[in-house]
């Protein structure tokens, strides 16, 4: 039995980038317990709902039929989007659950030029319901901070049965048609079945999901989107550790040194005179890690109205000057006059303390 979600470890933030704390958000998230701790799917269990999908905040997770998926959102002069548990009509989807935050925001885009309806079965009667549950907090999100968004209309239609008789006559046509085939042909479709092992190990920057909110936003330069963007606040000590463990490249940190050649000769530590703190918002992927790294408090996630020109762009964030201990000189990472050793030797020094 093969599964139609696929882990692509290239993606996976743990594999990325070190990090003190592992994120488990896919095996904590599932209802089925179909995960390992090894990101290993156990295809029995997995009723392929998308809820790993719509956490992981870098495509660690995919259903193979994704790409497929975007193609008829493109192509479709109306988007019409069924779950498995509701009547066939259009593009059928494993559940609500695959739906993140950029996927609900792509199809609201969708919306402003054709109409976009996804029709559901009775969720609360669903095996999928926690899935469908996270999607829609996803869905409310951002509903609350674009109130004035195209309508996407969400239908609740469950299959009676009568769609059932319909596809068990299609299937004996069907079966009728594979009796025609030849070996080759036979040997093609065997192999499509192990494609979801074959392909578990695709690594690409940005997820897919934000790739087509990107493309689909570039059709309207002057609409704006709310998007979770990093901000810093004056307790920034411009360390520039947040840009150096985000696992995403989505922060970067420029410097500007001091050019003069005497503090080279002194004893003091070469002197950072200048850092900017620059954000690619399309790569950002809100793994939090920045702002759990932050000692002093500085960096938060604020929801902000961004274009197509400021979602693609570079974006500077902050500037400033790094600190360093004005008796030694060594370079301090808090919002303190002296480093530690300068503060425990100088007792009469404003930043002492005792044991």
């Amino acid at each position: 039995m093969t599964c139609q979600i696929v882990y692509h470890n290239g993606n996976c933030l743990n594999a990325k980038k070190p990090y003190a704390t592992t994120c488990r958000l896919c095996i904590d998230i599932c209802p089925y317990q179909a995960i390992s701790d090894s990101r290993q799917i156990d295809a029995q269990k997995c009723s392929e709902c998308g809820a790993c999908m719509a956490v992981c905040p870098s495509d660690g997770f995919v259903d193979v039929t994704i790409g497929k998926l975007h193609e008829y959102l493109n192509e479709a002069d109306e988007i019409r989007l069924n779950c498995p548990q509701a009547l066939p009509g259009g593009f059928e989807i494993p559940c609500l659950g695959m739906f993140d935050r950029d996927g609900w925001t792509s199809l609201i885009l969708w919306a402003k030029e054709k109409p976009v309806t996804i029709v559901t079965g009775v969720c609360a009667a669903c095996g999928d319901r926690s899935a469908c549950a996270t999607s829609v907090q996803a869905f409310k999100q951002v509903h609350a901070s674009w109130p004035d968004h195209a309508e996407v209309h969400i239908q609740v239609h469950p299959d009676d049965g009568q769609a059932a008789v319909a596809n068990k006559i299609n299937t004996v046509a069907s079966k009728t048609v594979a009796q025609r085939e030849n070996w080759r042909q036979k040997s093609l479709k065997k192999v499509e079945e192990w494609l979801p092992n074959l392909t578990a190990d695709q690594t690409y920057p940005i997820p897919k999901g934000r790739q087509e909110l990107v493309q689909v936003l570039e059709k309207y330069p002057d609409v704006k989107i709310p998007f979770p963007a990093l901000a810093v606040t004056e307790l920034c000590t411009n360390c520039g550790v947040c840009a150096s463990i985000c696992p995403q490249g989505a922060l970067q940190k420029t410097e500007e040194w001091d050019p003069d050649p005497k503090a080279k000769e002194s004893m003091q530590e070469d002197k950072i005179i200048s850092m900017k703190l620059i954000l690619e918002p399309q790569k950002c992927v809100h793994c939090n890690r920045c702002v759990e790294v932050c000692r002093s408090k500085a960096l938060s996630f604020t929801t902000k109205m961004l274009t197509h020109r400021l979602l693609v762009g570079k974006v500077l964030i902050h500037e400033g000057s790094p600190l360093y201990c004005k008796q030694c000189g060594k370079r301090i990472f808090d919002n303190s006059e002296l480093c530690l050793v300068c503060s425990t030797s100088d007792p009469q020094g404003r930043g002492s303390f005792f044991l």
